[in-house]
């Protein structure tokens, strides 16, 4: 194969492995195509966790025509026995005489382990096709085995003049109907949202997924932080409460006395014993790695979005901006100015920044960390 039948391969996988979005977490998306030259063999992806793994179903798929072809996947296959068997036994049971592997696998029960053992069975390995963009596929997964907390995104919408509400509160709706249908794909593909106290008492919003697939979206756990008292029992979280999981995240420091939430509601205090330089913020992601949760999308209200900004916990920004003018100086902007830069080369500035139009909107996303 040519290294342009390489890319192409790899591409195709990369495709595959997108159509796991929202439904892999903890695991990562993979995607895996057998080929002989430019004729395809079988496919395959991971389509939930605990399901089968892309390389599996792919060498299934393609049976005995596999001896002598190419593996295409975009992650190193697994070594280790974890919700489902090793991939690679079945890699070297099928006869494959080369595998081209877009990343290695960070996770130290694989981390290179199946890329030389297949070596070792005289298989032709090449690693490294489209990594950047496999990498880019899963950074909620190499957050989670490399930082051991989830990838943090902030989204927020915000007026021209940078607000995102009225000086009463009112922010709906700065962005138009595309871009809010655009959100609940969001939502579909992170693990967990999380909103400060005051946006849930005074937007009362639902937060869930509620975009129409077959099968249904997988719901992301819904947290509240902060506030010194339980959620309002006849609010719309309290009230959906049953059909997904809400957590209330209260300071130890700020609350005294028994969590009384309203049911299916989970309190809990947090912060308590905070390590110098650290706020509650970091034993909120510490707790989410343990319950594994791999991504966290934070969708305001202002503080809530400062506090993560000036934690230096942010990873990705969507900044989406509404055809709209408020010009008013009570408005709230989207951070609320914690910190004095003293120029303007002090502000925090995003990379791989691109921008798109979606109706009348303007969505501005890049990165501040990358794995």
């Amino acid at each position: 194969m040519t290294a342009s039948d390489d890319e192409k391969w790899m591409r195709h996988a990369l495709a595959l492995a997108a159509r796991g979005v929202g439904w892999t977490s903890p695991n990562p998306m993979v995607g895996a195509v057998v080929a002989r030259g430019k004729e395809l063999l079988a496919e395959g992806f991971h389509e939930r966790c605990g399901e089968a793994h892309a390389e599996r179903i792919a060498l299934d798929r393609a049976g005995e025509a596999a001896r002598g072809a190419t593996l295409f996947v975009t992650l190193e296959p697994c070594a280790h026995r974890g919700r489902t068997p090793p991939c690679l036994d079945r890699v070297l049971e099928s006869g494959v005489a080369r595998v081209v592997v877009a990343m290695k696998d960070p996770n130290p029960l694989t981390d290179g382990r199946s890329l030389a053992a297949m070596r070792e069975r005289g298989i032709e390995v090449e690693v490294g096709v489209l990594e950047r963009e496999a990498r880019l596929l899963n950074q909620p997964f190499l957050s989670r085995v490399l930082r051991k907390r989830p990838w943090v995104t902030l989204k927020y919408a915000m007026t021209l003049d940078g607000r995102i509400a009225a000086s009463t509160g009112s922010s709906k709706w700065i962005s138009g109907v595309e871009s809010r249908e655009w959100v609940h794909d969001l939502r579909r593909s992170r693990r967990a949202i999380v909103v400060g106290y005051r946006t849930a008492i005074t937007d009362d919003p639902i937060l869930t997924c509620r975009i129409k697939t077959e099968p249904p979206p997988r719901q992301p756990l819904r947290i509240v932080l902060g506030g010194t008292g339980s959620l309002p029992r006849g609010g719309k979280l309290a009230a959906t409460a049953r059909d997904a999981p809400v957590l209330h995240v209260i300071s130890a420091r700020r609350y005294r006395g028994k969590l009384e939430e309203p049911p299916g509601v989970e309190g809990v205090l947090l912060g308590e014993n905070l390590k110098p330089g650290e706020s509650i913020l970091h034993e909120l992601l510490a707790l989410l790695h343990e319950r594994e949760v791999d991504s966290l999308l934070v969708e305001g209200g202002a503080q809530t979005l400062a506090g993560f900004l000036d934690a230096g916990l942010v990873d990705e920004v969507h900044a989406v901006i509404g055809p709209k003018i408020l010009n008013d100086a009570e408005a709230i902007s989207p951070f609320p100015g914690n910190n004095q830069c003293s120029s303007i080369a002090d502000g925090v500035e995003l990379q791989s920044v691109d921008i798109r139009t979606m109706g009348a909107d303007v969505i501005v996303h890049g990165y501040l960390n990358l794995l």
